[in-house]
């Protein structure tokens, strides 16, 4: 029997008539854009993270480009991220006008390292963009000692961890703002595009708002030119509906997780990923490390066990960054681990047997 790499239809079954419902009620009352389902999505969402305020947008991508530009980033300007991450975390600073910069991933969490972050800083740094990356929580405490110590906003990329913690506190809730996709396959996620920003600035919170809504508050009042990034009306019911049920996935998730490093232990070629201590490791991705990557994951794809890589190639050795001329000696970890790593399934709905399965497998191919 096949494993998928995700099974959102096997989570859809669970809730499906909480998502029923609140779609018909959506094509009901025609609430397609912005409205009731939005505006309720947003006051619950910031009420469970325990911050002021959630604006609903586009997408995972606008919400990072919309912070940025409302922060004042553009051109002139540096903004420091990591090595390893999706492109969208990157491509938006160049879209301000701003310059990338990268720093390198820690060699054991595979989150922005805050030693090469603090080197990096220079006269024209203007953000700091962590990636909590695979739901694991990045060093908060140095990175937020780092940019207070040269006064730098920090914008934190929750895309991939939905609620994980640092210390007891939500991640996102330590710098300026934090930013969010809900797309399909997140932790949280509606079943097309969208996406959040969160923060306790009133002032920025306003200014998040009316950029993502063509530059006003109030309809034909435009204060200034913006763009267009809205969640539908269907997405927000959906994602509502969601909410109610996140962090009990995320602990499904956990224990999941923890079976996998209690199976995989002691396996000489094989690298488990590690959970920073004090931390809500969320388990967006679980990510090991192999000596030949391609030969296991042929093996299990061939058996019908789905797998991933995230990420093939780190960000800096992209041909869209080959202007910076970057070297592998520039990022040796996250050099390195993009060329053993591999993503195995996991998700609340699998199974224990088929865990036990793919653990079995990975025995025999490492």
């Amino acid at each position: 029997m096949n494993i998928p790499f995700v099974d959102l239809h096997a989570q859809y079954k669970t809730i499906k008539s909480e998502i029923d419902d609140a779609i018909a009620s959506v094509i009901r009352e025609s609430a397609f854009i912005g409205g009731k389902h939005v505006k309720v999505f947003e006051q619950a969402f910031a009420e469970m993270y325990g911050v002021k305020h959630c604006i609903a947008v586009g997408n995972g991508t606008d919400a990072i480009y919309i912070t940025l530009k409302m922060m004042g980033v553009g051109p002139g300007d540096e903004v420091i991220t990591t090595a390893l991450s999706w492109i969208s975390t990157s491509e938006v600073i160049s879209q301000t006008g701003a310059k990338v910069v990268f720093a390198d991933i820690e060699d054991d969490y595979y989150t922005i390292d805050p030693v090469d972050l603090e080197k990096k800083i220079t006269p024209r740094t203007k953000a700091i963009i962590p990636v909590h990356i695979y739901g694991q929580a990045a060093n908060m405490g140095e990175i937020m000692r780092v940019a207070k110590e040269h006064n730098i906003r920090v914008i934190e990329d929750c895309a991939q961890a939905h609620f994980g913690q640092w210390e007891g506190l939500n991640l996102g809730t330590f710098g300026a703002a934090a930013t969010f996709s809900f797309f399909p396959g997140k932790n949280l996620g509606a079943y097309g595009d969208a996406g959040g920003i969160i923060t306790n600035d009133d002032e920025l919170a306003q200014k998040f708002r009316m950029f993502a809504n063509h530059g006003a508050l109030i309809k034909h009042q435009h204060q200034i030119e913006g763009i267009n990034s809205r969640m539908d009306g269907i997405q927000a019911a959906i994602l509502k509906v969601k909410l109610k049920h996140i962090l009990k996935w995320t602990e499904e998730r956990i224990v999941n997780a923890n079976r996998y490093l209690e199976l995989l232990s002691g396996i000489a070629s094989l690298i488990t990923p590690s959970v920073r201590d004090n931390t809500r490791h969320v388990f967006h991705l679980f990510v090991i490390q192999v000596e030949d990557r391609e030969a296991v994951k042929y093996g299990l794809e061939k058996i019908g066990i789905s797998t991933g890589i995230h990420y093939p190639t780190a960000l800096p050795f992209l041909p869209a960054y080959s202007h910076l001329s970057h070297k592998p000696d520039d990022f040796p970890n996250a050099h390195a681990f993009t060329k053993s790593n591999l993503s195995i399934p996991i998700y609340p709905e699998l199974q224990s047997e088929d865990i036990v399965r793919i653990c079995q497998v990975l025995h025999n191919l490492t």
